[in-house]
């Protein structure tokens, strides 16, 4: 499978991080649950570190997510959206299933991700509630990007 980009419709994705709209990946990310307050610099660092893939309408970004991995055993899946007018279309069904199978990503023996609400869409990819949730441990600060 190529690398890039992937077409469906009006739609692309690319992992060409050239071509992420930061101000747009910063300004969804700094009011959604999970990183609100975020700054544009912690923003910039993330996607430095991580494989990013930007879902673009018309040369626009209109929606981002990023692995954070090894590249042989473990795949942490973040910061996954779409704007809000684009969505109802399949696009974020779309855009993980296409990170699933990013050739780069095969043979993990762990994926991983966090979400509060989205809980079917990652269903119809193969996600579950972690079979034994007393093994895992996290250490959260959610005051992090208190200002």
């Amino acid at each position: 499978m190529s690398d890039e980009p992937w077409r469906r419709s009006d739609y692309e994705i690319s992992t060409d991080r050239a071509r992420l709209d930061i101000d747009v990946i910063h300004g969804f990310l700094t009011t959604s649950y999970w990183s609100r307050g975020v700054s544009r610099e912690v923003v910039a660092r993330s996607i430095a570190g991580s494989l990013c893939f930007g879902l673009f309408h018309a040369g626009q970004q209109v929606g981002f997510a990023r692995v954070i991995t090894d590249y042989a055993t473990l795949g942490d899946l973040a910061d996954v959206f779409v704007l809000p007018e684009h969505r109802g279309r399949g696009l974020g069904v779309w855009l993980v299933e296409t990170i699933m199978s990013h050739p780069s990503l095969q043979g993990f023996r762990v994926w991983r991700l966090g979400t509060r609400d989205a809980h079917g869409l990652y269903a119809k990819v193969g996600f579950r509630v972690p079979e034994h949730p007393e093994r895992l441990m996290e250490i959260v600060d959610p005051s992090v990007y208190a200002e």
